[in-house]
């Protein structure tokens, strides 16, 4: 039995946890199944599978062999569709990753109209405030800010954001408004540890670096939840400026120490494959780059 019947049989296996689920789902016998298992984990040289009397469980290298073989599977599976030309029309499952607000202040309404425009593809979107690996977690596209951490990505550059510091109109009238980094200490300061892990904003003055060590009356654990006390007169926020866009549009908070602002990050639409992607993923990148390009936010 060759690797890619094993893998096959594995991922079936995985799928129900039961000997007798994935012969039948595959339509071969039990022990043909069992005896793929035992030939996998003496090749491989590792138990994949922990066998009681109520079945299997998988072991921590059976986690990470599954998900290897989900992804490797999959890229079977459309490289023959390719070839048979079923890529023609985008079809298919569509897996997204980018920053939470992101998702929702600014990606959401291009979503909906992409799916309205290919009906075939469905997308499942994964909301990560951090850098994914597109490689191992199997993301097809991704939404980065700043320097790209693989060079074997393709990119395109749809913007740039800046950090931004801000605060309620409100809270400015009671409180002053700060014209110098230094004169945040005398300041009401509102962390999200989810953007720093210490309360230390950074700027730059002249061409030199300026950071100031602040000690925060509030700490929130989501950015989110930073902004929403700052909107509520609770004091400054320091965060990505597409984060706070609309507000500051709407007038619910002004931005502050413009002139001492570090240079623009460049947010980019990553993935993996280039021109061989699959014809969803191609139709979504360039769908959204044209999109997401003439977003204010991103100017």
């Amino acid at each position: 039995m060759n690797r890619y019947q094993e893998m096959r049989i594995f991922q079936a296996l995985v799928s129900d946890l039961s000997l007798a689920a994935a012969a039948r789902h595959l339509n071969i016998s039990a022990p043909t199944v069992t005896r793929a298992m035992a030939a996998l984990e003496q090749r491989l040289g590792t138990l994949l599978l922990q066998r009681s009397t109520r079945g299997v469980s998988l072991t921590a290298a059976g986690e990470r062999f599954a998900s290897d073989c989900q992804r490797i599977l999959q890229e079977v599976n459309e490289a023959e569709a390719s070839a048979c030309g079923l890529h023609a029309e985008p079809r298919g499952q569509l897996h997204l990753a980018m920053p939470l607000l992101f998702g929702q202040q600014i990606m959401t309404s291009t979503l909906l109209d992409y799916l309205h425009a290919y009906p075939q593809v469905d997308i499942f979107a994964q909301y990560l405030d951090r850098f994914p690996n597109l490689h191992e977690e199997g993301i097809d596209v991704a939404v980065l800010m700043g320097a790209l951490p693989d060079s074997s990505l393709f990119a395109l550059k749809i913007g740039s954001i800046r950090r931004v510091v801000c605060a309620s109109p409100a809270y400015l009238q009671r409180h002053g408004t700060a014209l110098r980094p230094q004169e945040l200490l005398n300041q009401q300061i509102i962390h999200s540890s989810a953007d720093a892990r210490l309360p230390e904003w950074r700027f730059q003055d002249q061409g030199s670096a300026l950071n100031v060590s602040l000690r925060p009356r509030l700490t929130c654990t989501t950015n989110q939840a930073a902004i929403v006390a700052a909107c509520r007169d609770g004091g400054l926020i320091r965060c990505m400026s597409y984060q706070v866009h609309e507000l500051i549009e709407q007038g619910r908070l002004c931005r502050l120490l413009q002139a001492y602002e570090l240079p623009p990050l460049p947010v980019y639409l990553a993935y993996r494959e280039g021109r061989k992607a699959a014809a969803r993923v191609r139709s979504f990148v360039d769908f959204a780059v044209s999109r997401l390009r003439e977003h204010p936010a991103l100017r």
